[in-house]
């Protein structure tokens, strides 16, 4: 909290305090696996889709360097212990010493004996190249149809690869053939506790990049991966480089990437590592910064990346403005604020889902949300039409749906509402806008930073 204070200041340290104080106590979690029983029918549906000549394999890439004997035991244990069991663990391990050797022939020889398979590939590195080199040696030996990436120190849920599996037959068979999965995670002391779990939402670029939301569990097609690879350059932030390059080559077709709303993921915490200690890597933060600046370059927007209140998210800085520069935006709405009691304005309006629901409704103007949410640019359904401004491009779009020309208030960049019905529903009508928008590829996105007082 020091550091938070000496970045952003009093005011928004008390604030930051206050929220903190306010949702204490209030998310119970508790980590819910699947059942013996529910494991035994996975692996029985697992066994049929095995059967077949097309059935997946799945590689699980790990870079590892003086991982303590006990967290690779148990990395390698949640892998090898899954319940869709065709696949392959590439261990590349830049340890000199050699140390962890020995516990992974001794996994891997009883995986062996037990499943017949030799599912476990040990590679020695003569020299530690980083994190990105030595995962990309790896890769380079990957022989899956999918590649999974797994810290050294984290393990799976034994049920990660059924569900992958089942999300990519059930995707073949409407027709599409996935490139990138992502999972929901959660925190594990590498006890019996996991805590803060991180649901995410379906993929939602503008929010990608504000943070790396997607981060754990990721599985990509192992052409994508192995075309891609990992930059050194970018080590800190390999991962958030990686993902925002093939969402780049993926977003022609977005119905590509899948979400699975389940904890696949334990990220461990100790110490020494991010998740526990997010000031023990700062300079990952500052290369995600770079690795933002380097995505808006590659798709040739006028744009600054820059740090945000908090650690590991960020904040592009249009130049001009975002519909100048981004032709794939349509819309951007803001929020729209009413006092609720003493100081506080809370959110009343401003940015919707399809069915009209208010997305952040009651967060107190000041207050961040659920992982900072409330504060981050992201991709919505639709905006109320009391803060929103459109593109040009897209005001005839604007007449079609709202049955009005679209047309700016005098002095301000936002449509002037004052020209809608007296009996007009300026969120129902947002709704409408918002559909036709997305059924014209156009995005709605929501900056929090823009706000008007109702």
């Amino acid at each position: 909290m020091f550091a938070y204070l000496q970045r952003n200041g009093i005011r928004k340290t008390f604030f930051a305090v206050w929220e903190r104080f306010e949702a204490y106590g209030k998310v119970k979690y508790r980590y819910e696996g699947p059942t013996e029983e529910e494991l035994e029918v996975q692996r029985k549906e697992a066994r049929k889709i095995r059967s077949r000549e097309d059935a997946p394999l799945f590689s699980i890439v790990v870079p590892a360097f003086e991982t303590p004997e006990d967290y690779l035991w148990e990395m390698m244990e949640s892998v090898l212990a899954q319940t869709y069991g065709r696949l392959e663990l590439l261990i590349a391990d830049a340890t000199r010493d050699g140390r962890l050797e020995n516990v992974v022939r001794r996994l891997a020889e009883a995986d062996l004996a037990r499943t017949k398979e030799a599912r476990v590939r040990y590679l020695p590195l003569k020299e530690n190249g980083g994190i990105s080199e030595n995962t990309n040696r790896a890769l380079a030996e990957a022989a899956g149809d999918y590649i999974g990436l797994l810290d050294h120190d984290d393990v799976l849920t034994p049920d990660a690869l059924y569900e992958m599996v089942l999300c990519i037959e059930r995707e073949k068979k409407a027709g599409r053939s996935l490139q990138m999965l992502y999972s929901d995670e959660d925190k594990w002391d590498g006890g019996k506790a996991f805590y803060e779990p991180h649901w995410k939402p379906d993929f939602n670029l503008d929010l990608l990049l504000s943070n790396n939301y997607i981060c754990h569990f990721l599985v990509m097609k192992r052409e994508l991966m192995q075309k891609l690879k990992l930059r050194k350059e970018f080590d800190g932030a390999q991962d958030y480089d990686l993902i925002l390059r093939a969402a780049a080559d993926i977003l022609p077709h977005r119905e590509e990437i899948a979400h699975i709303s389940r904890v696949l993921y334990h990220w461990r915490c100790h110490p020494g590592s991010t998740a526990e200690n997010p000031e023990s890597k700062r300079y990952a933060y500052e290369a995600g910064r770079r690795v933002l600046q380097d995505f808006t370059e590659r798709m040739g927007w006028k744009a600054e990346a820059v740090h945000g209140e908090h650690l590991g998210f960020y904040a592009l800085r249009y130049l001009p403005d975002i519909l100048t520069v981004r032709k794939d935006v349509g819309a951007v709405c803001g929020r729209l604020l009413q006092r609720k009691k003493g100081l506080l304005r809370c959110v009343c309006a401003g940015a919707m889902d399809d069915r009209g629901r208010v997305y952040f409704e009651g967060t107190p103007e000041q207050f961040t949300g659920y992982m900072h949410r409330a504060a981050l640019m992201q991709d919505v359904e639709a905006p109320d039409l009391r803060c929103v401004r459109l593109s040009e491009e897209c005001y005839s779009i604007f007449q079609e749906a709202v049955g009005l020309p679209y047309r700016e208030k005098p002095g301000e960049s936002r449509f002037d509402d004052s020209a809608l019905p007296a009996d007009a529903d300026p969120a129902l009508l947002g709704v409408k806008l918002g559909k036709a928008l997305r059924e014209a590829g156009f995005l709605v996105c929501w900056d929090p930073g823009w706000t008007r007082s109702l």
